[in-house]
């Protein structure tokens, strides 16, 4: 029997997502043009593969069974027939699902995105949450470019480069009354603090930080993004503890002022993960070279 292979990728992707909607807009098509798709997957194959449920779509038996064999073969595949082809980013037309985490989208997306308008107006982005987890985010079966971020214990499938360091600092209001030109470790742990969440990989490098140096620290305000703290921060007397490469944002607020830790809080990786499925896609080794090269002239002008 001959295979469609162009279902397969969808395939990959409704596993992933277990939901037709966001499959659909993952792969930049109609809901009900993945339906067909579907259904073609499900004549060619004689097994519904999906499942309704009241939350989105459960694999059948088959559809796990054969997941892993499929993501494989188009890693192999990609090896094959995209690294044959030329790359001229000044004339690609092309669309990279990558996943940041906070950080790295408040940190380097901004000049990733100035960069790639100069150098290849073509190629577009798009963005796909990276939390805890890195498995939600598609790029441990190659249908998502990339993730950046910090990465613990990725899976034997993806490739791992270092990008950067970044370290911690401190921000208080301009004019508080207890914070002059530092701050001592009885000051902070006097202060209330601002603190983010959700528990990601860089809060939980935060906390332990803080406890490895025995450093104490409560916590009156946890928000859910970087954007909300200046303004919190700007408003009170509390302090907030951040990565030092977004301190130096908030330092352009005449309202606020970046201070040093009392301690030595160490710094923290930040990393580009990929599957070996895009090692030698031409189109893939440049972004995640220009991505590395961004990534070293932010470091260097912290």
């Amino acid at each position: 029997m001959r295979y469609d292979l162009n279902l397969l990728p969808v395939f990959v992707v409704l596993m992933e997502e277990r939901n037709v909607t966001r499959a659909a807009e993952r792969l930049g098509i109609t809901q009900p043009a993945l339906s067909n798709t579907l259904n073609r997957l499900r004549e060619s194959l004689r097994d519904p593969l999906f499942i309704r449920e009241r939350y989105g779509m459960r694999p059948t038996e088959l559809a796990e069974e054969i997941a892993p064999a499929i993501i494989e073969a188009l890693a192999k595949l990609d090896d094959v027939i995209l690294g044959q082809q030329d790359f001229d980013p000044l004339t690609a037309e092309r669309l990279f699902t990558i996943a940041p985490n906070d950080y790295v989208e408040f940190v380097l997306v901004p000049a990733i995105v100035e960069r790639l308008g100069h150098v290849a107006p073509g190629i577009r982005l798009r963005l796909t949450p990276f939390g805890s987890d890195i498995s939600e985010t598609g790029v441990m079966s190659g249908t998502t470019a990339m993730a950046l971020g910090r990465l613990t214990d990725p899976p034997d499938n993806l490739v791992v480069q270092h990008l950067m360091q970044d370290g911690l600092a401190c921000v208080v209001r301009t004019g508080h009354p207890e914070i002059g030109d530092s701050i001592s470790r009885e000051q902070y742990e006097r202060l209330k603090h601002v603190n983010m969440l959700p528990p990601g990989r860089l809060r939980a490098g935060l906390f332990q930080s803080l406890e490895k140096q025995g450093l104490k620290r409560e916590v009156a305000v946890s928000v859910t993004h970087f954007l909300s703290i200046p303004e919190l921060v700007a408003v009170t007397d509390y302090c907030t503890t951040l990565p030092a490469l977004i301190c130096r944002r908030i330092a352009l607020d005449p309202r606020l002022k970046v201070l040093a830790p009392p301690v030595d809080l160490g710094t923290f990786p930040v990393q580009m993960a990929w599957h070996v499925r895009h090692r030698n896609d031409p189109a893939h080794r440049w972004l995640r070279g220009l991505i590395g090269e961004i990534a070293k002239e932010v470091e260097q002008a912290r």
